[in-house]
């Protein structure tokens, strides 16, 4: 098959959830949106290794990440950033579950909501988590069941569920 072709399939079977994954991750859904698209910009650039590599998506994945962080980094204004953010439209592939576990996420540490963000989001488990983060399994389960609590204490009676 062309490797094209292979990649026009990765990136449709593939980009929604590292999306949802970043914006998880950052509450900022424009972000996601402009990490998500570098990062495959990158992968297909580099697409003869990357998608030999054992998992491109845990590769992708680790570029969209970073990305974010890099950028979060260079906000030094959070108030602007929290006021771009609540300008943001919401997409028709965000539902509105959603939107309130990210609100909620959002409250949590940035440890947290990563590991919750893979292992619900993404359906992760927690050894593919370990990999992916580099941390031991002993220590996702911990960030796991702390980030829990602190979600079920930040969604408060909100009624909210995984998608």
């Amino acid at each position: 098959m062309d490797s094209g072709l292979d990649f026009d399939a990765f990136y449709r079977d593939t980009s929604a959830r590292v999306v949802h994954l970043v914006y998880a991750s950052t509450g900022n859904l424009t972000l996601a949106q402009d990490c998500t698209q570098e990062a495959y910009a990158r992968a297909w650039q580099r697409w003869g290794s990357v998608s030999r590599a054992d998992d491109p998506l845990s590769w992708v994945r680790t570029v969209a990440r970073r990305l974010a962080i890099s950028q979060w980094r260079k906000d030094t204004n959070r108030a602007e950033a929290h006021r771009q953010l609540s300008l943001v439209q919401e997409t028709a592939t965000i539902s509105p579950e959603r939107v309130v576990i990210v609100e909620a996420l959002k409250s949590l540490s940035a440890q947290h909501r990563e590991v919750l963000a893979l292992h619900y989001l993404l359906d992760m488990s927690v050894e593919a988590i370990a990999a992916d983060l580099g941390a031991p399994a002993g220590t996702v389960k911990a960030r796991l069941h702390h980030g829990r609590k602190a979600l079920a204490a930040a969604l408060g009676g909100k009624e909210a569920h995984h998608g």
